[in-house]
């Protein structure tokens, strides 16, 4: 006769277990078949045990029936790479300054290391994960622009925002049962349409707003290094759970410089069909699961105007 020893579990922990389970049951068939666009930012991309909670719930999300679409910048790696090289960094209102040199640095992090890594890291649960920029298959499309701080115009170099989307790329790896990993640098466009050969450093934040526009996604998830959007920071007790697209636009102005391109791109995303924007706190394990699958939420949620409620 065999005898095994088994780890045993608690029938209070089992029971808790099994609340947590059917506590995501109604959400998991709610957002079962829809397209889920996550931007991955911050902390998340530098902490090895956040980078791999991450892919883990993207790999969850894709199994239980939900089509993540992940769009990622590399700020803190792009920062290193720049210091390394000697290269400064220079952000106004948040953006990056982008002069031709750092342009180069940029694309070479952004898609040669950081979609390298986020791919490998979702594959190692199975050849889930497909690579690709926004300069691939002529996904993104972006025209120069610049920032205004203290009402004053500020050039911030080679950085675009995008003007068009083609998502059929991004169309045909879901339909294979994939998870597109997308990286946001875009071909510049000219006044006529056509590319001028140059490629611009485009806000992750805004990217990924787009693309979960063009495909109308149910849900756009943003993750930063706060809890939320707070009313009044930074007292920690004002974090807002959730608020309308009028309630935000009128607060944009009053933002810190850093949060206005992820609020104005749920903004953006909101306004343009998408369901609900959320910011999450990508310092938390598996925060990402926790906003979708559980019902109090955690993080900022933003909703149309005509839906005040989760």
């Amino acid at each position: 006769m065999n005898t095994q020893t088994r780890e045993t579990t608690s029938m209070s922990d089992a029971q808790d277990k099994a609340g947590t389970l059917i506590e995501a049951l109604p959400w998991i068939q709610r957002f079962a078949g829809t397209t889920m666009v996550i931007k991955y930012g911050g902390n998340a991309m530098v902490n090895d045990e956040l980078r791999r909670a991450f892919a883990e719930d993207v790999v969850f999300l894709h199994h239980v029936g939900i089509h993540p679409v992940v769009v990622h910048g590399g700020g803190p790696q792009i920062n290193a790479m720049l210091s390394r090289l000697g290269i400064e960094s220079e952000f106004k209102g948040g953006l990056r300054v982008t002069t031709p040199e750092a342009m180069d640095v940029v694309r070479m992090v952004l898609t040669g290391q950081v979609g390298r890594e986020l791919v490998g890291l979702i594959n190692s649960h199975g050849p889930y994960a497909v690579g690709m920029s926004g300069e691939d298959g002529g996904l993104l499309r972006a025209v120069r622009t610049g920032t205004v701080v203290d009402g004053e115009e500020v050039d911030l170099g080679l950085v675009g925002e995008v003007v068009g989307v083609n998502p059929e790329g991004i169309v045909d790896i879901l339909a294979a049962g994939r998870i597109p990993v997308i990286s946001t640098v875009a071909p510049e466009i000219a006044d006529d349409g056509s590319t001028t050969g140059q490629v611009l450093n485009v806000n992750a934040d805004t990217a990924a707003a787009a693309v979960a526009s063009a495909l109308g996604a149910s849900k756009l998830v943003i993750l930063t290094d706060v809890e939320g959007l707070y009313a009044n920071w930074p007292d920690k007790s004002s974090l807002i759970s959730s608020l309308t697209a009028s309630e935000l636009r009128e607060m944009l102005p009053r933002l810190e410089s850093g949060m206005i391109p992820k609020m104005a791109a749920c903004l953006q995303a909101v306004d343009d069909g998408v369901e609900r924007a959320h910011i999450v706190d990508g310092r938390l394990p598996h925060s990402m699961l926790l906003e979708t699958f559980t019902t109090a939420g955690i993080g900022t949620q933003v909703v149309p105007d005509e839906e005040t409620n989760a």
